[in-house]
C-alpha cells in the first residue's frame, strides 16, 4: 500500500487509467498532483479525490510542451514538497491507414505520446535526483510489443516508449533510489478509443479481453512501491506477443480481419482528429463502454497465435 502522505504526480489524470490511479491513490492517503490538458475535468477529478480524503493540486499542462510541464513540476514541489512518485499515463492516437492520417495529426500523436514520455521522464529524473530518489511508472501497451493495422501513430509511439523505458532502466542502475517501471496493458475499458482521432469513419474499441482500468491502476500502484522492470496486464498479452514473434506470417495474415472484427466499432462516424490536437472534455471519464463480453474473441485469437507458435517450435525447436 502506498504510504500515507506520499506525493504522486499523475499525467493523463483526467480520464481512463490515469484517473483510476488517482482515485486508488486517494483512497490510500497520497497527496496527488493531477496533470492533464482539461481544467474542467481535472477540477471534477480533484473533487472526487478530495472526497476520499486526499489533498490535491490541479496542474493544467501538455506533456508535449516542456515549459508548461516544467512549471507543473515546480508547482507540485512548492505545494507538497519533493515528489515520491510519478505515474505517466497521458497518450493520444489516431486510427486510419498510415497514408490516410493527416501528417499534422500523425506527428502530433507521436509528439504527445513519445516525446511527451521523454519530457515527463526528464522532469521526473531531475526531480528525483534533487530529492534523493523516487519511482516513475510509465504506462506502455501491448502495442509497444506488436503491430496492428490502422494504429500506426500509436504503435510507433509505444514501441518508442518501451525502448526509452528500457534504456532508462539500464541507466538507473547507477542511480540508487531511482526506480522505473513499465506497465503494459492490453484492451482496457476506457474512453480513449472514442476520444481518439479517426480516418476510417469508425471509432476504435478495445480488443478483447477487456480489463477494467482499476485493474491496471492496481498494478501501477503496486509498481510505485515494488518497482518491476515490466508488468503485463491482460490475459492474452503474452499469447499475442508469442504469435507476433514466433509465427509472423500467421500473425500478419489474421491480424487485419481480427482488427476489423474486434478492434473497430460498427457504427459510422465522421473523420476527425479527436483529442489529438486539443482536449475533448466530453466523454472524459474512468470507464468507456466495453467490458468482459469481448473475452471470447481474444481467447480464440490468442489460442490461434499460441497454437501456431507451438507448431513452429515442434517442427523446428531452435527457431525463436
Amino acid at each position: 500500500m502506498t504510504s500515507p502522505g506520499r506525493t504522486v504526480l499523475i499525467t493523463g489524470a483526467s480520464s481512463g487509467i490515469g484517473r483510476a490511479t488517482a482515485l486508488q491513490l486517494a483512497e490510500e492517503g497520497a497527496d496527488l498532483v493531477l496533470l492533464a490538458r482539461s481544467r474542467e475535468t481535472l477540477d471534477a477529478v480533484s473533487e472526487e479525490c478530495e472526497a476520499l480524503g486526499a489533498r490535491t493540486l490541479v496542474t493544467v499542462a501538455d506533456v508535449g510542451e516542456p515549459e508548461s510541464l516544467a512549471a507543473a513540476f515546480r508547482d507540485a514541489e512548492e505545494e507538497f514538497g519533493p515528489l515520491d512518485g510519478v505515474v505517466h499515463s497521458a497518450a493520444v492516437l489516431a486510427y486510419g491507414r498510415f497514408e490516410d492520417v493527416p501528417a499534422e495529426v500523425f506527428d502530433a500523436a507521436i509528439h504527445t505520446t513519445l516525446t511527451g514520455t521523454a519530457n515527463v521522464a526528464r522532469e521526473s529524473l531531475q526531480s528525483f535526483a534533487t530529492s534523493g530518489g523516487g519511482s516513475l511508472v510509465v504506462i506502455g501497451s501491448l502495442l509497444g510489443k506488436i503491430s496492428t493495422p490502422f494504429m500506426s501513430s500509436y504503435v510507433t509511439a509505444k514501441w518508442g516508449v518501451h525502448g526509452l523505458v528500457r534504456t532508462l532502466q539500464i541507466e538507473a542502475r547507477s542511480t540508487p533510489g531511482i526506480d522505473i517501471s513499465l506497465v503494459w496493458p492490453g484492451g482496457v475499458d476506457t474512453p480513449v478509443y472514442l476520444q481518439a482521432g479517426t480516418y476510417l469513419e469508425r471509432h476504435g474499441r478495445p480488443p478483447p479481453p477487456v480489463d477494467p482500468p482499476e485493474k491496471v491502476a492496481r498494478a501501477v500502484v503496486r509498481a510505485l512501491d515494488r518497482p518491476q522492470r515490466e508488468v503485463s496486464v491482460g490475459l492474452a498479452n503474452h499469447l499475442v506477443v508469442t504469435g507476433f514473434r514466433a509465427v509472423p506470417a500467421v500473425f500478419d495474415a489474421i491480424v487485419t480481419p481480427l482488427m476489423r472484427v474486434g478492434g473497430l466499432s460498427r457504427e459510422e462516424v465522421e473523420n476527425s482528429p479527436g483529442n489529438v490536437l486539443s482536449p475533448v472534455t466530453e466523454g472524459e471519464a474512468v470507464h468507456g463502454r466495453w467490458g468482459r463480453h469481448w473475452m471470447r474473441g481474444a481467447t480464440l485469437a490468442g489460442a490461434a497465435l499460441g497454437a501456431g507458435a507451438g507448431i513452429v517450435r515442434t517442427v523446428n525447436p531452435r527457431r525463436s
